[in-house]
């Protein structure tokens, strides 16, 4: 093990041939088909192994690989390979990559590959798929197969607004959720977030940081009234637009149900900012910031791009300036109007809408409007959408075995664990057709990285369990189902509903009930406020169940790279389930996860649960 670099431990293998010459690469693939990949070693061939006076190995003395071996052999032949090793390079964070290395050896997972198909349309000018980079994960591979591609879409761009401003097609079902919502208090599309702050904030600072922050992201400050019926944006400028800090003192034990009343506090799109921000006053020098904003305006990863945004305008008005940040390249409005041009019209049998929702057409096509779920109460006429949670955790030896199952299957962790909880539930009862649902980022742009807005997207993964299959065939079937999906991901959820046109029910979601999440351990963006110490707080609300069940897990790593166990929860329907069936899900689905990683060739019928 060497750690040329520092905390960049790799595992090298010495070798020294016997007539002088060898093929590194036939040795490497020897070794592929006999280890897990995460153990395949760098082979470095030397003409002798270096010794000590004392005649022992002197490890010091070992060459340190050349970095193009270490990140796939070659270099760059061609100009195409030459673009893409550093776009490899850029999303997966590393220095340098070879022309020969696999994007999913390095690190690359799904949401990862969907950046990299954004950062090579916006490049190249070429459009691959998915299914491309899983065929040919490769540098070598992709650019020998550039040259055929088919058209790109037209790049996110600035364009003339129009005088009506349509809403995203995400944003239309959050506008039209939030109306039903109208006569009661519900807060089902609130994000919080509660951070502790030790200190003692600049008020008049932070109040003009969120103003800042504001001004740069358009929808934070989009406002949406109706006309007819049929809602529109309508982005405000200057003091109307800059959210008030809300100033409020409680106490400790208060904290909780104060954190809680704010955060379940509804939004009505129509007239109000959909961000708040409180300010507690808890204790002398001890506050905690309340950040409450509208799925209609931000995503998960959003977040993220609001914490790096507020520090940096905190910073600056402390120092008694404005921010200096490069200006973002489009606004939430511009990809609006871009999604309805890129999609095209349903009537025009040559645009990507059209063709995609044909595919979707025919994958849903008789699909179960409710699977059976082993609940322990019949499902209300309305959902609450209160939800609990409790904890899955999968040790660090059958972590390593999924990454191996994952590896000979040519899948990913996330299809390991669709296959795993699909057989969970056709063993308590489900059936053999169950859809699950999963979210996907959405940004298939580069220009959206930088800005906060709602862009995700959510597939339905029709899973076919017939037949009694073993856990490698059910694998190999949701592997295809899966990169389809992905391939037609453009289709908003919401169209496909329209389309599909399910039976509508206020109890359950439409086209699935069980969503499921898998992320590769990266840390979620750090909040930090010059001058004070921020760490997060309690949870700011009860836990929203949007789904029957909701499951995530979340790969760790060692500082070797090495897996070291998933953990994560099963979000659960109150209205639905006791806690002690949830705490027995989650025991079944380790076992299962178990059971398939030390025999990929379970049949479902000998799964025990």
């Amino acid at each position: 093990v060497r750690e040329d670099r520092p905390d960049e431990k790799r595992l090298v293998a010495y070798v020294v041939p016997a007539d002088g010459q060898m093929d590194v690469e036939a040795l490497r693939e020897h070794a592929a088909g006999r280890l897990p990949d995460y153990m395949v070693p760098l082979v470095v061939p030397i003409e002798a192994m270096p010794l000590t006076v004392n005649g022992k190995l002197d490890r010091t003395a070992l060459p340190a690989p050349d970095v193009a071996g270490l990140r796939g052999g070659r270099g760059p032949a061609t100009p195409a390979e030459e673009v893409l090793c550093g776009l490899f390079a850029e999303v997966l964070g590393l220095e340098q990559v070879g022309a020969e290395a696999s994007f999913f050896d390095l690190g690359g997972d799904s949401l990862l590959a969907m950046r990299l198909i954004a950062r090579i349309r916006a490049v190249l000018e070429t459009e691959i798929s998915i299914g491309d980079l899983f065929g040919e994960p490769t540098v070598a591979g992709l650019a020998r197969m550039i040259g055929g591609t088919g058209q790109v879409r037209r790049a996110l761009t600035p364009v003339p607004r129009p005088e009506v401003l349509p809403l995203s097609y995400a944003q239309q079902r959050m506008w039209f959720l939030n109306r039903l919502e109208d006569a009661g208090e519900g807060a089902a599309y609130n994000l919080s977030l509660a951070l502790r702050l030790s200190g003692d904030p600049d008020i008049a600072a932070l109040e003009a940081a969120i103003g800042d922050i504001a001004d740069r992201h358009e929808s934070l400050r989009t406002v949406f009234p109706e006309t007819d019926g049929v809602p529109r944006q309508h982005i405000l400028d200057g003091p109307a637009g800059r959210p008030a800090l809300l100033l409020a003192e409680t106490t400790e034990q208060d904290l909780p149900e104060t954190l809680a009343s704010y955060a379940g506090r509804r939004f009505d799109l129509t007239a109000d900012l959909p961000l708040r921000v409180h300010l507690l006053a808890v204790a002398p020098s001890e506050y905690v910031l309340l950040i409450v904003v509208h799925h209609i305006a931000v995503d998960g990863w959003s977040m993220g791009v609001l914490g790096r945004d507020l520090r940096v305008a905190y910073a600056a008005r402390r120092d008694g300036r404005a921010p200096e940040w490069r200006p973002l390249p489009v606004q939430y409005a511009d990809y609006a109007l871009w999604q309805r041009e890129v999609l095209g019209d349903l009537n025009d049998p040559e645009s990507l809408v059209s063709g995609q929702l044909g595919y979707w057409r025919q994958a849903l096509e008789g699909t179960p409007e409710e699977v059976a779920l082993p609940a322990d109460r019949p499902r209300p006429a309305v959902s609450s959408f209160r939800g609990a949670n409790v904890p899955v955790e999968v040790d660090a030896e059958t972590h390593a075995r999924l990454v191996e199952v994952a590896q000979n299957g040519q899948s990913t962790m996330f299809m390991v664990a669709h296959a795993a909880l699909a057989m969970l539930l056709a063993r308590m009862g489900a059936g053999s057709d169950i859809p699950i649902g999963t979210v996907i980022a959405g940004r298939g742009d580069a220009a959206l990285e930088d800005l906060a807005g709602f862009f995700v997207n959510t597939l339905v993964l029709r899973t076919d369990l017939s037949g009694d299959p073993s856990f490698e065939d059910v694998l190999a079937r949701v592997r295809e189902t899966d990169l389809a999906a992905y391939a037609h991901q453009d289709v908003p959820f919401e169209r496909l509903v329209e389309d599909l046109n399910p039976a509508r029910s206020l109890s359950r979601n439409p086209l699935f009930q069980v969503t499921l999440a898998v992320q590769n351990g990266g840390g979620s963006e750090q909040w930090d406020l010059a001058g004070l110490q921020v760490e997060p707080a309690q949870s700011a609300s009860e836990d929203t169940a949007r789904f029957d069940l909701s499951v995530t897990l979340v790969e760790r790593r060692d500082e070797r790279g090495t897996p070291a166990g998933l953990i994560g929860g099963i979000l659960y329907a109150v209205d639905l389930f006791d806690e002690a069936t949830a705490q027995a899900l989650s025991r079944r689905l380790v076992r299962v996860l178990e059971q398939v990683a030390s025999d990929p060739s379970v049949r479902l019928s000998t799964l025990s649960v």
